[in-house]
């Protein structure tokens, strides 16, 4: 069966590249790899969420799938007195995250971990994320349930979903779940969605 890029040790061959981009008049030169989300090019969602969503005042976010990084370094990078949680189940993955951000000079303040890593008492001001929804809708509704749950009281969650891949059907769930959801803007085919408590 071919490897996906939310297997926890992806196992294929490296072949290890550089990612280019630019956000908020910053160019980016991220290392990527074989095995892991999006590996030749900024996922057009990252790239629609991070040019929607240009402020975080967080304290404290987690970057939820954090893939090679791109999100976590973007805000650590905006946000300067941020500790960010990148998180994701991929060991590779982690590994890129890590390295892109002590790259960029922002690795003291980045947290890199596995799902179960995340001391239980972590809660975060901000959630960004362009979540995997190829893990099925069962899985991804089990894994946004866990951490919305972990969103401070005032806090905010940025999501980021294709239309077709259920954007819409992913927003009204949330609302019968309880949360306040509203689509913040929509470029190209993608939703950036706004959850609150």
């Amino acid at each position: 069966m071919a490897e996906h890029y939310f297997s926890d040790d992806p196992s294929g061959p490296h072949r290890p590249r550089t990612v280019r981009f630019r956000v908020d008049g910053h160019d980016y030169a991220l290392s990527s790899d074989a095995g892991v989300f999006s590996a030749d090019r900024l996922d057009p969602g990252t790239g629609v969420l991070l040019r929607a969503v240009p402020d975080s005042a967080g304290a404290t976010v987690l970057d939820l799938g954090c893939g090679y990084g791109p999100i976590t370094c973007v805000v650590a990078r905006r946000n300067p007195t941020a500790t960010v949680w990148a998180v994701d189940v991929n060991a590779r993955a982690r590994d890129l995250t890590r390295a892109n951000a002590d790259a960029l000079g922002v690795g003291d303040r980045v947290h890199v971990s596995a799902p179960d890593e995340v001391p239980a008492g972590v809660v975060f001001d901000e959630i960004w994320s362009n979540p995997p929804v190829r893990i099925g809708k069962q899985a991804l509704r089990d894994l946004l349930t866990t951490w919305l749950a972990r969103l401070h009281p005032d806090g905010v969650a940025w999501l980021v979903v294709a239309r077709n891949l259920g954007s819409d059907s992913l927003a009204r769930w949330l609302g019968e779940e309880g949360y306040t959801c509203t689509r913040h803007t929509s470029v190209r085919g993608y939703r950036v969605l706004t959850v609150r408590f």
